[in-house]
């Protein structure tokens, strides 16, 4: 007999010496169980269910001797590996192929972690709960905002000024009861990021920042955790399966990390959040779906196993086709989360030395003008009121300019009478060296140079924008173009924008 024979025969003998090991087992649960039940029919006057209608197994019991029938009439219930509920609930996906009984058994057995429960994580968690995760974490420190309705399904309107985790439980419970979830009611931390991630076997990033995601990811490779990254903005978003397979720092065969895709975070400046640049609901609901479908695809595999090779999954709404993959390389050989010489290590992520806010950059508010050039809601308001009063009576006079340069799609939502609109993009696009000469100078957009050189001096220029910080850059611009004639002509901002105007002016102006 060949070593190899030999080898197989000796699996052979140890899968049936396990298999009687496990059929004992059944058999003293089982009789526990009718002992109990017969005890507490006694008590009750009742017949126990265990007892009630349990015909003889048709099968037989497998032992190492082969397979030994039972005696005749010997009633035994039949322990099902699900319970009679999970086969209704589930069985749609349980009759496929690529789930099964295995896969259904490893996803109640598993334990997912999802990092932000907004646009991103409401519908990865209410997928994953429907599909019967066994314990679901929901880490975020928010509470409900009406602006968040409109794409974040898990919260509702009664739901507004709640934390958006008990919010997200509530609606999770009324889907599925049956799974455990477990709340995280702050913001994730380095500090907190290990012991909560160490309890779960996949982590979700459902985050916005950059900061988040790359503590999320070092503390993924910390603990050998598969996890499932996405973002979304405005109309497109993307989707990547990092450190999959979840193999030790150092392993090349490991999957790549977030810094092995980025390894510089991107200019701090740069970031737009969906409050200033937007997000259409459907989209960060297409990422957060495709979240929970990788997520259910890990699990059920297997943790340890992973046959696609790493990818970038870019969406773009309204491009045509709108889904497009970019095959991403293994791990970085200089990495320094998952390789070799990796610097980031657990001592150093728990004791705070690692510092993911310095590191990604915090954008201050911006301070670019001086106080002589800045007037706030409360001063404009009396110069406005004043010349609303004389526009009244005598339409042509106006005694200054307002410029509103939020994006022509803003500027419809709802603007100051009297206001005209040229986008802070359109101002940045134009050259300061062109606009010497206004006979030479190319025709800009809507002619905004033009127009407002040919101004009178004396006529002063207000510039107000969302916030209060596009429009002192456009300040800036205006008399780096020589808008302000040499020092002749003023041009200022208005603090704090639009925003301040609906809190200190007008109520009623709309808030978006």
């Amino acid at each position: 007999m060949s070593s190899v024979d030999a080898q197989i025969v000796a699996l052979h003998a140890q899968i049936a010496s396990c298999e009687t090991q496990l059929q004992r087992l059944r058999d003293q649960l089982f009789e526990a169980e009718s002992h109990r039940d017969i005890s507490s029919g006694a008590a009750t006057g009742q017949t126990p269910l265990s007892l009630v209608n349990v015909a003889p197994s048709s099968h037989p019991t497998e032992t190492s001797e082969g397979f030994s029938h039972q005696e005749k009439g010997q009633k035994v219930a039949k322990i099902w590996p699900l319970d009679k509920h999970e086969y209704r609930r589930y069985g749609r996906q349980l009759i496929m192929s690529e789930i099964g009984l295995t896969g259904q058994l490893r996803l109640r057995s598993s334990a997912v972690l999802v990092v932000g429960v907004g646009g991103l994580g409401c519908p990865a968690a209410a997928y994953l709960a429907g599909a019967g995760v066994g314990t679901i974490g929901l880490i975020d420190g928010d509470t409900v905002e009406e602006s968040n309705l409109h794409r974040q399904i898990l919260h509702s309107t009664e739901r507004v000024d709640m934390a958006k985790v008990d919010s997200a439980i509530a609606s999770l419970k009324s889907l599925n009861p049956t799974v455990k979830y477990v709340p995280y009611h702050k913001r994730l931390t380095a500090e907190i990021a290990l012991d909560i991630f160490d309890q779960y076997d996949v982590i979700l990033d459902c985050t916005d920042t950059p900061a988040s995601r790359y503590l999320i990811s070092d503390s993924c490779v910390l603990l050998e955790k598969p996890l499932v990254s996405a973002s979304a903005l405005r109309t497109e978003g993307q989707l990547m399966v990092l450190n999959n397979p979840p193999l030790p720092a150092g392993n090349a065969q490991g999957g790549p990390c977030y810094r092995c895709v980025f390894p510089k975070p991107p200019p701090a400046a740069s970031v737009v959040s969906c409050g200033d640049g937007g997000i259409l609901g459907p989209v960060v609901g297409t990422m957060g779906v495709l979240q929970a479908l990788e997520t259910i695809k890990i699990i059920t595999k297997g943790i340890q196993r992973s046959s696609e090779p790493p990818s970038l999954l870019l969406f773009s709404a309204f491009s045509n086709p709108p889904f497009r993959s970019i095959r991403l390389r293994t791990r970085k050989a200089k990495c320094s989360a998952c390789s070799a010489q990796a610097t980031v290590t657990r001592e150093a992520l728990e004791s705070g030395s690692l510092d993911y806010v310095q590191f990604c950059g915090a954008v201050s508010p911006i301070d670019a003008l001086a106080a002589t050039e800045r007037v706030s809601v409360v001063e404009y308001s009396r110069l406005y009121n004043s010349s609303d009063a004389a526009m009244n009576t005598q339409p042509s006079i106006k005694e200054h300019i307002l410029v509103d340069v939020r994006e022509k799609v803003q500027f419809e939502l709802g603007n100051l009478e009297g206001s005209i609109n040229i986008p802070y993009s359109a101002i940045c696009r134009s050259s300061a060296t062109a606009s010497t000469d206004p006979l030479s100078q190319p025709p800009s957009e809507d002619g905004w140079v033009a127009q407002l050189r040919n101004l009178a001096e004396d006529r002063p220029i207000y510039v107000v924008c969302r916030l209060g910080n596009d429009s002192q850059l456009a300040v800036g611009k205006m008399k780096e173009l020589g808008l302000d004639g040499g020092g002749t002509r003023w041009i200022g901002d208005i603090r704090d924008g639009l925003r301040a105007w609906r809190k200190r002016i007008d109520p009623d102006f709309p808030e978006y």
